[in-house]
């Protein structure tokens, strides 16, 4: 599928922020814990969800997904042998290992696949689970991880979010108190968490660098709201400000994006938090000259290598030279050869360094999405280039994005889905 995008269009209105992609995909598998039914709220309606599912749903889960809200029923949970192929389609399946050795002591999987940014192994996570006194085999291409997770003191390689979120739910049954040092604080481990306690698990400390889990008998079903997704309201944030147009982005969590916020101020984007309903929403207004402005992405609570790209796009229209410099992962650049056939003025200057010349007008051209996070940024860019842009792949797109062309359609895009 392909995007055609007609550039130069002011946008007006409000658009929609659903729940945070990189919650959901984690307390959808903790549901299979539970010894009665789920129900987990604000859920994304987008393709790795959709993958998630399936993969629940070949072990044994009976799951439903309808108007947000994703039911799973793990009462009928049989297996800890995750089809194969579904696995193989998605990098987030990895945190099911937790889940599966708390429930059975056993877990057998291929390794996962995901979005081409780089190498991002597996063996923090199987170092989590070595300190936890699980046996792991490698053959036929295979994990094959045996024996219930122990309680101790468990040293992360590194602030990972997934091994941390692992880490948390392979222990909630461990007889004893889990130590989790060198934990990562992303706002969706604190999300995870409180949906555990809730379920009647005992973890403190989720959103600081030590974690401390007790382990508990059973885990109960209960319903839970996946909180909203930063990621996401940064990158129409962004589309407001790129196309210096007013819109409405929300609800945000307006601390969970502060040094994100810092940056677009600093860079000279102007824009408000207003509450309503008890909730905050992002409106952005007319700026004047926007002024280049330095990142270096970092883990939470560090500007969001998620927004990199989206942010470089920006970057393009901002006066002066603007640095970016990101290690998180090592093919995050890649989107950077799309822009440049839309006369983006960047340079690399190695794998992990980059710089952007601005302002630059830039010239619609046929690209690709390359990664979730690369398909927002040629999107953005195709919101303020001169003519048409065509943009291949937007199934990369749809992994991370609920209906992304249908929302920048409705303030006012010319944007169009085309087979």
């Amino acid at each position: 599928m392909k995007f055609k995008v007609q550039g130069g269009r002011k946008l007006k209105g409000e658009v929609s922020v659903g729940g945070a992609k990189n919650a959901a995909l984690k307390i959808i598998p903790a549901a299979i814990l539970a010894s009665s039914p789920c129900v987990v709220k604000n859920v994304p309606k987008i393709s790795d969800v959709d993958k998630l599912l399936e993969i629940l749903v070949s072990i044994g889960a009976k799951v439903t997904f309808k108007n947000g809200e994703v039911r799973v029923d793990a009462t009928t949970v049989n297996s800890f042998h995750p089809d194969e192929k579904a696995v193989k389609k998605l990098r987030g399946s990895i945190v099911l290992i937790g889940p599966l050795l708390a429930k059975f002591g056993e877990a057998e999987f291929s390794q996962p696949g995901g979005c081409l940014i780089g190498t991002r192994p597996i063996d923090d996570h199987l170092d989590v689970f070595r300190q936890m006194g699980v046996k792991i085999e490698y053959r036929d291409e295979k994990f094959f991880l045996s024996g219930k997770p122990k309680a101790g003191h468990i040293v992360l390689k590194k602030m990972s979010v997934t091994a941390t979120e692992n880490a948390i739910m392979a222990s909630v049954f461990s007889d004893g108190r889990t130590y989790i040092h060198v934990a990562a604080v992303e706002p969706e481990i604190r999300n995870l968490a409180d949906f555990l306690n809730k379920m009647g698990a005992k973890i403190r400390g989720a959103g600081t660098h030590e974690i401390e889990v007790e382990g508990v008998k059973e885990l109960n079903g209960v319903e839970h709201e996946v909180l909203p997704d930063r990621i996401e309201a940064g990158t129409y944030i962004i589309a407001g400000i790129i196309t210096n147009s007013e819109i409405v982005v929300g609800p945000v969590v307006s601390h969970h994006s502060d040094i994100f916020f810092k940056k677009l101020q600093d860079a000279g984007a102007n824009f408000e938090i207003i509450s309503r309903g008890g909730k905050e929403y992002v409106k952005t207004l007319a700026h004047g000259k926007l002024t280049a402005q330095d990142i270096d992405p970092r883990p939470y609570p560090g500007f969001p290598t998620d927004l990199q790209p989206q942010y470089a796009v920006l970057m393009t229209q901002a006066e002066g030279r603007t640095e970016i410099f990101d290690t998180l992962f090592d093919g995050r650049f890649r989107y950077l050869e799309e822009l440049r056939l839309m006369k983006v003025k960047a340079e690399v200057l190695n794998p992990n360094r980059i710089v952007i010349q601005g302002p630059t007008a830039l010239k619609g051209a046929e690209v690709s999405s390359l990664d979730i996070r690369g398909g927002a940024a040629v999107v953005l860019a195709s919101l303020i280039a001169e003519g048409e842009t065509v943009i291949n792949n937007v199934e990369f797109i749809d992994r991370g994005y609920e209906d992304l062309d249908g929302r920048l359609r409705n303030l006012g895009a010319l944007i169009e889905r085309i087979i």
